[in-house]
């Protein structure tokens, strides 16, 4: 058989053996445009004796929308995506071209764990795997797409990446869903177990998406923020509807082109991409908010992405501190207040903040305070800024047994974010309607 002909049966074989991440792939990347890596790549299952064709991984880079990335798709197809040694060396190969070349990595992961006949030998590729995928952030974005159910370490892959896509088809658990059903004394579906929505206390920067189709818009689209251009916009244009109430999805239109990160985990705090007069920013907008375990790392960890990618940090402020109770108070939500303001520290561009609503105790020093860092500090006429709420604040202050029309003063006189700014302790207090060309004007100061 000639060399030729040779070529283009193996071709055959290791295009046969992945046929369904292929069409993924083909999904997902700009017509034509996907150029494949080590596609040779072969080893044997040691326990089962099976060639794992291409190593159980598809890598290369393609275009998305017409610009770069590099690729890493399980095959599924190959022992159920096992990951193995070799396996994980050639995913680390992919990283360090991405690394070398500062080009984002897009992941799409289907794998219910490891190829048990490797014993410690996938043990260390994991490790180096995980390592390289640490090193690469704040470096060039990772989007890991869950394109079916990821199981074991693969999902400690995922929750390494900027950002996670989950569709409805997708699960992503250390654990399978027969092993912990097996615990829960109850049959789980896949969905219930790693689900979008199931996952709500995991904090991930999850997005839901339909399809590949719309999970390479979200690809771009955040890839585009996060690439800090600046785009025409219309700067001058006030929001009356602000001034007839302040809510939170009323803060939310005044960012174009908004994308949340982890919308499916406390909802109380959404974590914002998008611009402000075409300047690209990383917001966090409140509502209501008690600070709790979850919803302070989720802010800590969106403070992290804003520091890795230089974006300003915008947050809009509606917090009445620390939650009360023996939950909260047994958890590490200290711990993860020190964190988030360490991080802060490390956020090189423009930090801004907006007392939209109440800022009371903790909620106005770490989210609003020039002594936390914070370049810029606004109040919306309709603030409220105090050590305490009305009602424990107007008793520590007057006392007496009138608590709601005591409450009603206190927060009238003591909470009224003049107070603060008297000290000068802010910039400014804001008509809401005017708010965004405050906020432009002092990004635009801070960036130039």
């Amino acid at each position: 058989m000639d060399r030729i002909t040779l070529l283009s049966e193996r071709k055959k074989v290791l295009k046969d053996a992945g046929k369904g991440v292929r069409a993924e792939i083909a999904s997902l990347a700009d017509e034509g445009s996907f150029v494949e890596l080590a596609a040779f790549s072969y080893s044997k299952d040691e326990l089962f004796g099976e060639e794992a064709q291409g190593e159980g991984v598809v890598t290369g880079y393609c275009t998305i929308g017409g610009y770069a990335y590099y690729l890493v798709a399980q095959n599924f197809e190959v022992s159920f995506g096992g990951l193995s040694k070799a396996n994980c060396d050639k995913i680390v190969k992919t990283l360090s071209a991405a690394e070398k070349n500062n080009t984002p990595v897009v992941y799409l992961l289907h794998s219910h764990g490891v190829r048990v006949g490797e014993g410690v030998n996938v043990l260390e590729g994991i490790g180096a795997l995980l390592l390289k995928a640490s090193q690469l952030k704040g470096s060039v974005l990772q989007f890991a797409i869950v394109d079916g159910e990821v199981f074991g370490s693969s999902a400690a892959l995922a929750a390494l990446c900027d950002c996670v896509l989950f569709t409805q088809k997708s699960s992503l658990a250390l654990a399978s869903p027969l092993v912990l059903s097996a615990k829960a004394g109850k049959a789980l579906k896949a969905e219930e177990v790693g689900g979008y929505f199931a996952l709500h206390s995991a904090v991930l920067p999850a997005v839901e998406v339909k399809d590949m189709k719309e999970a390479a818009s979200a690809i771009l689209h955040i890839s585009d923020i996060v690439g800090l251009s600046i785009v025409n916009a219309e700067l001058n244009e006030p929001a009356p509807a602000l001034n007839q109430g302040v809510t939170a999805e009323g803060i939310a239109t005044l960012i174009e082109g908004g994308i949340e990160l982890g919308a499916n985990t406390c909802p109380e705090v959404e974590t914002v991409l998008g611009r402000l007069g075409g300047i690209s920013v990383a917001a966090v907008i409140m509502s209501g908010v008690r600070l709790n375990e979850r919803n302070i790392r989720k802010i800590k960890l969106f403070a992290e992405f804003a520091s890795c990618y230089g974006l300003p940090f915008v947050t809009f402020v509606d917090c009445l501190g620390a939650e009360v109770s023996m939950a909260a108070a047994d958890s590490a939500l200290l711990k993860e207040i020190g964190e988030y303001l360490s991080m802060l520290d490390t956020i090189d561009t423009a930090k801004i903040a907006v007392v939209t609503g109440r800022a009371v105790g903790l909620g106005y020093s770490l989210f609003a305070a020039k002594s936390a860092g914070f370049d810029y500090s606004f109040a919306l006429a309709t603030a409220q800024i105090a050590l305490f709420e009305a009602e424990a604040g107007a008793e520590i202050e007057f006392g007496g047994a009138d608590a709601e029309k005591l409450a009603k003063v206190y927060a009238e006189e003591n909470a009224d974010p003049f107070h603060a700014a008297k000290g000068g302790y802010l910039d400014d207090i804001v008509e809401p309607q005017f708010l965004k060309q405050y906020l432009i004007a002092s990004l635009q100061t801070r960036i130039g």
